[in-house]
């Protein structure tokens, strides 16, 4: 067991053509990796951004070329890699998803290059939004994933994992800190206006209520002509602080971050003893 974990956030413009986002996500790897990254979670939607599309690739035989790609990368560096967000044909237990959709799964992939761990994500986003898009509904791609909240380990820090507008959704990070998450993940496609408003109040919300780490990693950018995502990826300590971020634009930063902060911050206030509900 490690006291201390370097995680790095990878930041992208993803686009339609997996191909095209592979190639950026291992270069930005390799230079993660060269920084001490031990753990490098790449943002929603990173090999494939477009809902309509999403089906199709599952169903390809792209499919397993990618995944065969994105293991031996992982291996290759023997890192822990999480996958932010990448379509499934099947549920968990191995069903074909119904009505042409697919799950939104985030995939943790071990040193081995074997995948450790599955989230598939339960909110969807079907709002309006003062924007060019206007309106989002991820419903009409993606099926609802089992209500099972997902905590894994990574050299003895428990990760607990999420996509995007689940953070707005208090409940599912205390049942990931409930099983004993020191981190929590986001990885995220938070449109330009939604992100401007709420990116790092959320963030910096569900770092301070559970008394974990908070990583926020995020798209960025033009991908289409209506469609444009936040970027700033983020870092938050237990206490709310944020500790390393990004702007608008593609790249990464790296982190180590240290049990005794969780420790501290734990046993100086300690506000799960004092639940009344």
């Amino acid at each position: 067991m490690k006291e201390v974990l370097c995680v790095a956030a990878i930041q992208l413009t993803s686009t339609r053509c997996w191909q095209d986002n592979l190639t950026e996500v291992t270069r930005l790897i390799d230079s993660a990796v060269s920084d001490g990254a031990r753990l490098v979670v790449l943002p929603e939607n990173v090999f494939l951004f477009y809902g309509k599309g999403m089906r199709w690739l599952a169903e390809s035989d792209s499919q397993k070329i990618l995944f065969d790609k994105v293991l031996a990368l992982a291996k290759k560096h023997a890192i822990y890699l999480v996958v932010g967000s990448h379509p499934s044909l099947y549920t968990p237990n191995g069903d074909v998803v119904a009505d042409g959709r697919v799950r939104q799964t985030c995939w943790v992939i071990g040193p081995d290059g074997l995948i450790v761990e599955r989230y598939d994500k339960i909110h969807l986003f079907d709002v309006m939004v003062d924007d060019k898009a206007a309106s989002y509904k991820e419903s009409d791609f993606i099926e609802k994933g089992d209500l099972t909240p997902k905590v894994i380990d990574v050299d003895g820090f428990s990760i607990g994992l999420s996509i995007c507008y689940d953070v707005r959704f208090p409940e599912l990070y205390r049942a990931l800190a409930e099983l004993g998450a020191d981190v929590l993940l986001v990885p995220a496609a938070f449109t330009y206006v939604t992100g401007k408003a709420h990116w790092d109040i959320l963030l910096s919300a569900r770092a301070i209520e559970n008394q974990c780490y908070v990583l926020g990693v995020n798209q960025c950018g033009w991908h289409n002509e209506t469609r444009q995502t936040y970027g700033h990826s983020a870092l938050y300590s237990p206490l709310g602080v944020r500790l390393a971020s990004l702007q608008e634009q593609p790249g990464y930063f790296v982190f180590n971050i240290a049990k005794q902060a969780l420790k501290d911050c734990r046993q100086k206030m300690p506000c799960f003893s004092h639940r009344r509900f």
